[in-house]
């Protein structure tokens, strides 16, 4: 429960990175675009003994980089659906998402264990939760939606997770561990943003600037916790993604609703005390209480 607790705290930190950059004019995308190496340079920190690196398997190692590569790619569709859509149709296609890997892991995969009433009540009040808490979608008048795009969010972030999770079951041991996994997944993920960064550079659509390029460390940073202690979470739990990637997607969600409402003096609607209060019923359930 540690591990799960600590990606949560990270991956929380990193959603408060984003709020601080519009008061310092940072440039997102090249924040999270050149995050990918100070990952990369964190995990080879904590373990240099993991390079050079083992990789596997030709047809394993083509997932590991296609899998990095699709961290970028869900962001790039995110952010085109957000100018698109708007941040509420896109934030709730993302967080909805979580039912393909919930589904896949445990009527494809298999890796859910059983399913007691208990964890069938818990991803129930949790999707509840998920959808009280996500920002209310309201009409715009003169802006149709991009349906397209909000299903390619859904399903690029839904096939994502349930990617990452699947390797991590089958191909942590096999390489040397969590580091030298992330540490290749990394690898595809620097490769599609150096890739993005000079086309969007060339098009002059970014706007290049100190504050952006230094943004990337403090973002870098619990981007890279988040990720090692979500693998360490689901090695705890036995790969057990449905739960796991339940809790924490409904954590991230929970326990950044209340420090927006604790720092950032943010108002919580009838709807998000709803969405809390389903989110506690959900985790208690999960964890078998």
């Amino acid at each position: 429960m540690l591990y799960l607790i600590l990606s949560v705290v990270f991956s929380v930190l990193l959603l408060v990175n984003f709020r601080a950059h519009a008061r310092f004019q940072v440039d997102t995308r090249i924040a999270i675009l050149l995050n990918y190496p100070v990952c990369f340079l964190t995990a080879y920190l904590h373990q240099p003994s993991a390079l050079p690196l083992h990789w596997p398997a030709s047809t394993d190692t083509a997932l590991m980089i296609a899998m990095g590569i699709g961290f970028v790619i869900t962001f790039l569709l995110s952010g085109f659906s957000t100018q698109k859509n708007g941040m509420a149709p896109t934030s709730l296609a993302n967080n909805i998402s979580l039912v393909i890997p919930v589904l896949i892991n445990l009527f494809i995969l298999k890796t859910g264990g059983e399913i007691t009433w208990s964890i069938a009540a818990g991803l129930a009040f949790s999707f509840g939760a998920i959808y009280f808490c996500s920002p209310k979608v309201s009409s715009t008048a003169g802006v149709k939606p991009v349906v397209s795009l909000l299903l390619a969010v859904f399903v690029a972030y839904g096939l994502t997770n349930t990617l990452f999770s699947y390797l991590n079951s089958t191909l942590t041991a096999q390489v040397g561990g969590t580091l030298p996994f992330i540490m290749m997944l990394l690898i595809g993920s620097m490769a599609g943003s150096a890739l993005v960064l000079v086309w969007k550079s060339v098009n002059g659509t970014l706007n290049w600037n100190r504050n952006s390029v230094l943004a990337s460390i403090p973002l870098g940073l619990p981007n890279f916790f988040s990720f090692y202690f979500l693998l360490k979470a689901l090695d705890a739990y036995q790969n057990n993604a449905a739960v796991v990637l339940t809790m924490y997607n409904l954590s991230v969600i929970l326990l950044s609703t209340i420090a927006a409402y604790v720092f950032f003096k943010e108002r919580l609607s009838q709807r998000q005390w709803i969405g809390l209060g389903l989110g506690c019923v959900g985790i208690a359930l999960l964890n078998g209480l």
